[in-house]
């Protein structure tokens, strides 16, 4: 069914005005289910970058100099009319993004909600008192925001990922640069208008689009106004953004590369995996940062599960998303549609058995079938690299202690699945695993209201709960003497 572009502005945003690039320069946004653009966005690059970050510097005294319960309700209007214009917002996400209309019109729900938690916990963002060792003195600790940030969010949740990062930032009296990626950028744009139509005043969120990141991202990273990154993406770029963010020792919270086990227990209800994997893996085709990448099953049920995984595998429709009924969209480019299948046929050359898909889908688009596989062993890249596709790869294990073993063998920490109903194990099990999140019996565990990161390689720091106001504010300390 097709939907039309709830398309108003295709600019920069920088101090409350829709303005193009300096150069002048418009770049395309395709729809990956057909090939076709959708529209040309402000190519912007280091010129536009500097002069957001000029805005927003001279934005924030006063937006940080405003009550928390001002910025509350600036918040508040700003997850209203998210939730108003929900199906704008997924229609967006589905251009350009490809996902199927019903699950955009959820990342919308889920970006919503980190507004709506973080216009709340803005309003208790408490400092302390310290007992002193002499009554002539007080010791206080004060909570203020760090300033300028600037965030740099990836295309498979471009909704969501913005809200979790400039939410508790402009909670907490920050002002922000945002730069999307540019393969959805039209997201963001609708987010940002969303937010001057709340009230936001001018150049406390500023949008700079830009075909390339880097150029970008260099001009934040050199602007000691800027004074904390937050990124999600992969870790080679993450490493790069920590080394030169060192320069003016910027805060960072990086949202890193994940390769998530998903271990499955003999003593497990299997229809209680078989939700948590189709949830997890097939999620945005498969292309999110805490999709189940190694399926790790007991032996004894290895071959129940897999009979189910292609069952319910069989069943998926694979399509465009705004067509009835499609459970898969494409993947976001050519590029990701060759890694997927670069994944299949090395695992097949390595002993592999495809025994569902396996193939791309002809005709226009970035499609790739959904697929099984077992037969799959360490050493195959389906065990070692994020495969970023809806590749489900089933390898059996002896014991829990092998079990964790083989979860663990990985540079990577974000997330990590265990299906079980034996409690001890359960117990056991979420501790040795070293993942920032476990999902114990569930595929689904992101929440607004829980910290949500990695370990090892998959970044630093914690986004959401209050974890993700704290990492927007700086502690100072106040000694206040010569009190009579």
């Amino acid at each position: 069914m097709a939907r039309p572009a709830p398309i108003k502005h295709t600019d920069l945003f920088i101090d409350g005005k829709w303005i193009p690039a300096l150069g002048g320069e418009t770049f395309p946004v395709r729809n990956p289910a057909t090939g076709e653009e959708v529209a040309r966005v402000a190519d912007g690059g280091p010129r536009d970058a500097l002069t957001a970050v000029a805005a927003a510097h001279e934005a924030f005294p006063a937006w940080s100099g405003e009550s928390a319960y001002f910025r509350s309700r600036i918040l508040r209007n700003w997850y209203d009319l998210m939730n108003a214009h929900r199906d704008e917002i997924g229609t967006l996400i589905t251009l350009e993004n490809g996902k199927p209309f019903p699950e955009a019109q959820g990342e919308s729900d889920y970006a919503a909600s980190f507004v709506e938690w973080f216009a709340e916990e803005g309003k208790r963002v408490y400092g302390r008192t310290i007992p002193p060792r002499t009554s002539d003195k007080r010791l206080l600790a004060l909570r203020q925001p760090v300033g300028v940030i600037a965030s740099i969010t990836p295309w498979n949740f471009p909704a969501a990922m913005a809200t979790r990062k400039l939410a508790p930032a402009l909670a907490a009296g920050c002002t922000a640069v945002m730069r999307p990626a540019s393969q959805t950028p039209l997201t963001a744009i609708r987010l940002v208008e969303l937010w001057e139509e709340a009230g936001g005043p001018p150049g406390t969120l500023n949008l700079v689009t830009g075909r390339a990141a880097r150029p970008i991202a260099d001009a934040l990273l050199g602007d000691a106004r800027v004074r904390k990154i937050t990124f999600t993406g992969s870790t080679a770029v993450g490493q790069e953004l920590m080394a030169k963010a060192a320069r003016n020792m910027q805060r960072l919270s990086l949202e890193l590369g994940g390769q998530a086990p998903f271990l499955v227990f003999a003593d497990a209800d299997l229809d209680t995996v078989m939700k948590g994997l189709i949830a997890s893996k097939y999620r945005n085709a498969g292309q999110a940062c805490i999709a189940s990448n190694r399926i790790l099953v007991e032996a004894g049920v290895a071959g129940e599960l897999t009979r189910r995984s292609a069952e319910a595998t069989r069943s998926l429709k694979v399509g465009n998303g705004f067509d009835e009924g499609v459970a898969i969209g494409p993947m976001i480019d050519e590029a990701g549609r060759e890694k997927v299948l670069a994944h299949i046929a090395d695992a097949r050359a390595n002993g592999a058995t495809v025994v569902e898909g396996g193939r791309a889908v002809e005709g226009p688009g970035y499609f790739v079938e959904p697929t099984v596989l077992t037969g799959v062993r360490p050493g195959m890249k389906v065990m070692e690299e994020e495969t970023f596709g809806p590749v489900i790869a089933i390898a059996p294990f002896g014991s829990e202690e092998e079990a964790l073993a083989l979860a663990n063998a990985s540079p990577f920490g974000l997330a990590a699945y265990a299906f079980t109903q034996d409690a001890s194990r359960a117990w056991r099990v979420a501790e040795g695993l070293q993942y920032g999140i476990v999902g114990l019996n569930d595929g689904a565990p992101s929440a607004a209201q829980a910290p949500f990161g990695g370990m090892k390689l998959s970044g630093m720091g914690r986004e959401g709960g209050v974890e993700g106001m704290d990492a927007f504010l700086e502690t100072k300390y106040v000694s206040w003497g010569h009190i009579t």
